[in-house]
């Protein structure tokens, strides 16, 4: 059975489960992304929890982050992409980020909040996201954004996927990539080696590279 068909299985039991009045993804809306950003927003999550507040003071695997500034980043990264989906949602243009110094100030900002603010923090950020992609129409997915990082709604639950699984490892509290859907790492390597692979590379010393998940600008 292919991974469509399974989807479409769990979406239509899911649907009778919850009943009438219930949220739903348009119809058009990217499946297998949604889901892969869905998975890896449950799974920072329960990395997340297994944490003592204390212990999110500690360094991250991010050279200069503690795991505060990780989580900092995931609730941002969902603000801004629900600012997306708001932008395609109504048809208003959204200031969809900073500029990368805003940016780090933002999450430097964030880091210093008290350990339950900023576990609510990322919460509502994913919740809030969720609801936008939920209240797209089927013709929203594919309106033009005017963000050159981000030509349509449709490109964000990929961008959001990235995101929280490999921020999950970033945490550096026993996540690994043994842990996330195997179609998604498929992806994920597909997409960075090609982007990365040039003639005559060392490829041992490339595969290194691709999967380097200590950095800050997925």
């Amino acid at each position: 059975m292919s991974d469509n068909i399974e989807l479409s299985e769990a979406r239509e039991s899911l649907r009778r489960r919850q009943g009438l009045g219930a949220r739903y993804d348009a119809p058009n809306a990217p499946a297998q992304e949604l889901d892969w950003a869905r998975r890896g927003t449950a799974y920072f999550a329960r990395k997340l929890s297994e944490l003592s507040d204390a212990e999110l003071c500690c360094d991250s695997e991010i050279e200069g982050w503690t795991r505060r500034h990780v989580i900092a980043a995931t609730a941002y990264h969902a603000r801004m992409l629900t600012r997306a989906a708001e932008a395609a949602r109504t048809g208003r243009e959204v200031a969809l980020c900073h500029q990368d110094a805003q940016r780090r100030d933002e999450i430097e900002d964030g880091a210093t909040l008290p350990a339950g603010a900023l576990r609510h923090l990322v919460d509502h950020a994913a919740v809030h996201l969720n609801v936008e992609w939920r209240d797209l129409a089927a013709d929203d997915w594919d309106k033009p954004l005017p963000y050159e990082s981000l030509p349509t709604v449709r490109h964000s639950p990929w961008i959001r996927a990235k995101q929280v699984w490999l921020r999950a490892l970033d945490l550096g509290n026993g996540a690994s990539p043994r842990d996330f859907p195997r179609d998604f790492l498929v992806r994920i390597l597909s997409e960075r080696m090609a982007r990365a692979l040039r003639p005559n590379d060392d490829l041992q010393t490339l595969a290194l590279s691709v999967l380097d998940h200590g950095r800050p600008d997925y």
